[in-house]
């Protein structure tokens, strides 16, 4: 078997075709170091959720952190072995091996993502004032992330089993992993080993990210043309970087190019499906309404970040929100203004009522037949080697996770019935539904293209109609379909790696489960902590910056389409009601597609796949056009010029160039933050010059600056 590899060149580039059985990996170090790091993570990323600006912990610090203290660990505990009737034991079983350093990693991933469920209740408590206790809280957070851990490990036979759902991500993972534990990379051929290969990018990527991250953000967005005629209006939304189109604004942050994904590790076809999305959304159809004045739209900035009122200022949901009774001023609302979507908004929100249902679609047609044969336990493709691999150990049963499905939905009913919330039983019901109904979509784009699938539009849009004037009930709707979801798409992605590493299946899932329930505790425990020591906290001006900016958003989503509700946007006689038939077009432009590719199976038109063209452009906003453009000249360099002609050199060097820049810049991000920003209170941290500010004079301007 030895001789056996994956039919995918990317998988042989990044994972092992081999396994030790005997190797140990659910040690008392791995436990030790997997809490410790779920404990830490939890915490920190928790309460810099809260604050702007921030840095995150990401899987690739721990990743790294956890090798050297893998290492220590295994040079201090003492390595006596304990018998027990049955087995044997010890604190130390042996050198720090590559089985432990992946369940480390399983670990942390479940706790670098935040809760949710968090930002429901935060927002009860400090925007509506109707505090739901911690019993409440606790019990949200659990459940939905013990729902999303039940989905995804229903969905195995479809999106881990099968070689062809490749997870481009784990592969980085993978990589990096094995370049920490190499055994036979010696260099003795003349080139460098992965290791040297990735120290050095890492060292570099740290260093550099100093200049756009502090020393120069104009780098960072490097709009210069805007520059050269900062008050042209016509420059300004052609070339503009926030409030315009951003036409070929390049960057020089990694941070920048990577934010919508790594373009080292998305297939290069799909690299293509997004930028094209991108460009007939935001580069074509953005411009055609906006200059004809589509909707109203031309006396809006073309781009942006907000919603708008009909002065032309950045909406105030405060005005139309009765502060006492959390609901609708009608009054207040039609004194003040309807909402008005810039053009971006409008580019959005046509995306995804249209990804709603070409999702469905395009599975249907393109994977139907394979799914209905895994349902009746019919072969539908050849195992792989680490299929094979695999069978060594046994797997878990389905009704562990049916068990723990129908346990946690129960805490689900339990809270919405505990609390009034607003939201019955069959809306709880309906909302895991929509879960349900789009892991499978959502599963087969993130394991094909690295790319995640969102269905906010569709949670929100749902209660809105069935549930007006109800935010309580929207935000939970909301938190149940949303939360489920991508928990699901995280735990489908660990259980790969787990796969891919050759980690017990048991063993996965007894980790996934615990590092779950401890994120949750620690996550919950950090909020109502700051919610009983800092009396200002989510307040504009808060002294520490402890201004929750993502619970300030979903604050507002709960306001627009709990309060208002859709009806007023896209409602009959609405401007906004054209939006609505593109679930239409997203559900019949998938079709043409497939009978092309059926009557000619070997035409580029195969490498057209609607829903990734769709989900690729749902980055916008808060990613701008500078996030697509370098990314795509980039992924040509890299996924196509080098994969083609210098294949060897890919094979070995392109994942671990994508894990070092993605630690060097995100280790520099963090120390820049902890040691010359955070110590200035009330302040960004950046420094005051021209190289820091030309490019934020410009957006403030155009922010507020329209034609007559």
């Amino acid at each position: 078997m030895d001789e056996e590899d994956s039919p995918y060149p990317e998988v042989r580039a990044s994972v092992s075709n081999i396994d030790d059985p005997e190797m140990p990996c659910l040690t008392f170090r791995a436990w030790l170091l997997g809490i410790f790091f779920v404990i830490i993570c939890g915490a920190f990323n928790m309460f810099f959720q809260l604050r702007y600006p921030a840095p995150t912990i990401t899987p690739v610090v721990i990743q790294i952190i956890s090798y050297p203290a893998g290492k220590l660990c295994a040079s201090l505990l003492p390595d006596t072995v304990y018998r027990m009737p049955g087995s044997e034991w010890s604190l130390n079983p042996g050198p720090f091996n590559i089985k432990e350093h992946t369940v480390i990693a399983i670990m942390a991933n479940a706790a670098v993502g935040p809760v949710y469920a968090v930002n429901t209740t935060l927002v009860m408590e400090k925007f509506y004032h109707r505090a739901p206790g911690l019993g409440i809280d606790f019990c949200l957070a659990l459940a939905t992330q013990l729902l999303g851990f039940s989905l995804a490990g229903l969905t195995r036979r479809f999106l881990i089993w099968p070689a062809s759902m490749i997870w481009p991500s784990n592969l980085v993972v993978c990589t990096l992993l094995n370049t920490f534990h190499a055994e036979d990379d010696d260099g003795s051929d003349g080139s460098l080993t992965r290791f040297k290969f990735f120290m050095y990018v890492a060292i570099g990527a740290f260093v550099w990210y100093w200049v756009p991250g502090y020393l120069f953000t104009a780098l960072s967005t490097f709009s210069w043309v805007c520059w050269i005629a900062p008050r042209n209006r016509l420059i300004n939304q052609l070339f503009g970087s926030v409030t315009g189109l951003g036409l070929g604004i390049l960057t020089f942050d990694w941070s920048q190019i990577a934010y919508i994904n790594s373009p080292l590790i998305t297939p290069w076809w799909a690299e293509v499906n997004i930028f094209c999305g991108f460009a007939f959304f935001f580069w074509f159809l953005g411009p055609l309404l906006y200059y004809t004045n589509t909707w109203q739209q031309a006396y809006l900035p073309i781009g942006g970040t907000s919603v708008y009122d009909r002065y032309g200022k950045p909406y105030n949901t405060s005005r139309v929100v009765d502060l006492r009774t959390g609901l609708l001023n009608l009054t207040a609302y039609h004194e003040y203004s309807p909402l008005f979507l810039p053009t971006t908004f409008t580019a959005v929100y046509s995306i995804a009522f249209a990804l709603a249902t070409s999702a469905i679609v395009h599975t249907f047609l393109y994977h139907g037949h394979s799914i209905w044969d895994k349902v009746k336990n019919i072969k539908t493709e050849d195992e792989d080697v680490h299929a094979k691999l695999m069978r060594n150990y046994p797997e878990v049963p389905d009704w562990w996770y049916w068990s723990y499905f129908f346990l946690f939905t129960g805490f689900s009913v339990i809270v919405i019935e505990a609390y009034a919330t607003g939201l019955p039983i069959w809306g709880l019901f309906l909302a895991l539904s929509v879960a349900l109904v789009y892991v499978l979509p959502g599963g087969f784009i993130f394991a094909m293209t690295s790319q995640q699938i969102s269905i906010n539009l569709v949670a929100e849009i749902i209660p809105g109609y069935l549930f007006p004037g109800k935010p309580f009930a929207n935000m939970l709707f909301k938190t149940f379909s949303v939360q489920s979801l991508f928990v699901a798409m995280s735990f489908i992605q660990d259980l790969k790696l787990g796969h891919y590493m050759k980690i017990p299946p048991r063993v996965t899932f007894v980790v996934q489960i615990l590092a779950a329930i401890s994120s949750a505790i620690v996550q919950v425990g950090v909020k109502e902590f700051l919610v009983a020591t800092v009396p200002d906290l989510c307040d504009k001006h808060q002294a520490n910056l402890l201004t929750c900016p993502n619970s300030s958003v979903f604050y507002s989503a709960s306001v627009l389409w709990g309060l208002l509700g859709p009806q007023r946007q896209f409602g009959e006689g609405t401007i906004y009601r054209p939006i609505v038939y593109f679930t239409i077009i997203g559900g019949l432009i998938p079709i043409p597609f497939y009978l092309f590719t059926k009557r000619w199976p070997n035409s580029w038109l195969k490498y057209v796949n609607i829903p990734v063209l769709l989900v690729g452009a749902c980055w916008i906003p808060p990613a701008t056009a500078i996030n697509y453009t370098s990314w795509i000249i980039v992924g040509f360099i890299f996924q196509y010029v080098f994969r083609r002609t210098k294949f060897r050199w890919w094979s070995k060097y392109n994942f671990v160039l994508s894990a070092g820049l993605d630690v060097g810049t995100v280790i520099s991000a963090i120390v820049i933050f902890l040691t010359v920003q955070l110590f200035r209170p009330g302040s960004d941290g950046t420094l005051n010059w021209w190289g820091n500010t030309v490019y934020v004079k410009l957006s403030l301007f155009w922010l507020f600056y329209f034609p007559s």
